[in-house]
């Protein structure tokens, strides 16, 4: 298991002691990193919520003041699910519009803003997905701005294990620390503004899948018999590697030489462990593929055609 996707389900109390790690250095002028902000939000929405309780320096229970702040046109990797490996970071766009009360400064030093994903409660989230930077917003007007920002996932680092391949949820929030550190342990909520909103839109998160082909034997001689295998595999989150995935329909095609199309010939399942075989008669040359449609959790995969020269 990850080490960040685990501090996602710490308890609300553990999320508050979270504010005391130190801070690294973060783009956009600001003094205090994108999760460590990340970890004061939540406890501000904790406290917020009510679920759970902090006591500033006045040894009093305390919550955030309400900022006027809200969120729209919400759009993250264009629409499109997030499909994640077991290597490599994906990065994917996101847009949003933020709408704000005149006294509200999205600029200044000690105010932070940012979408993220969260997987779960929204008090309390499983998980949650962040961006590498600080998001880029440009006025429309002196009370509403078009943002830009990024959200990735890396799979070594970010995910807990197979149960992120879900759909997951957006949420934004703004802080104003009034010059307060967010990283103290005494800091006092009731002298920090707060915006949060849940549920801005979703997103599934799917595990990259590959498919596999081999036509043979090659050249054949036309009416005799092609012998077609092939493998459906996609990325495992738990071990960080391709395993099968199994009993799966997955449509054999063939595409003409001189085509641009291709038919589906038949319809197999993938066995036990991803494998794909099956017999068919040669008629013509042409290419020969492997096609799956995908599922909730994985992405449609086309194998590269493989010619056979049938004479």
């Amino acid at each position: 298991m990850r080490i960040r996707a685990t501090v996602a389900a710490v308890s609300g109390a553990l999320a508050l002691s979270a504010l005391a790690i130190p801070a690294a250095q973060a783009t956009g002028g600001h003094s205090y990193s994108h999760d460590d902000v990340q970890k004061a939000a939540q406890a501000a929405r904790e406290a917020a919520d009510g679920t759970s309780a902090y006591t500033g320096s006045t040894g009093e229970e305390a919550t955030p003041y309400p900022l006027d702040v809200t969120f729209s046109a919400v759009k993250v990797n264009n629409g499109k699910p997030i499909v994640v490996g077991i290597g490599n970071t994906v990065t994917v766009p996101v847009t949003f519009t933020v709408t704000h009360s005149a006294d509200v400064d999205l600029y200044a030093a000690d105010t932070y803003l940012d979408v993220e994903l969260y997987r779960g409660d929204y008090s309390l989230p499983d998980n949650w997905l962040v961006g590498p930077d600080w998001p880029v917003c440009t006025d429309v007007s002196a009370t509403k701005a078009n943002c830009k920002s990024t959200i990735e996932a890396d799979p070594t680092w970010d995910l807990v294990g197979n149960e992120d391949a879900t759909t997951w949820k957006v949420d934004g929030y703004v802080l104003d620390f009034n010059d307060q550190d967010p990283l103290a342990d005494d800091i006092d909520l009731s002298q920090v503004g707060f915006a949060g909103a849940e549920n801005l839109g979703s997103v599934k998160l799917q595990r990259y899948s590959k498919l596999t082909v081999n036509a043979s034997p090659e050249p054949v001689k036309k009416g005799k018999t092609i012998t077609v295998t092939g493998a459906l595999t996609r990325a495992n989150w738990d071990d960080l590697a391709y395993h099968g995935y199994t009993s799966q329909p997955v449509k054999l095609q063939f595409r003409k030489a001189g085509s641009s199309t291709y038919t589906t010939v038949k319809t197999i399942k993938s066995s036990s462990t991803g494998s794909l075989k099956t017999t068919v008669t040669a008629a013509s040359d042409g290419y020969w593929r492997y096609s799956f449609a995908g599922t909730s959790t994985t992405p449609a995969v086309n194998a590269t055609g493989d010619y056979l020269d049938v004479r």
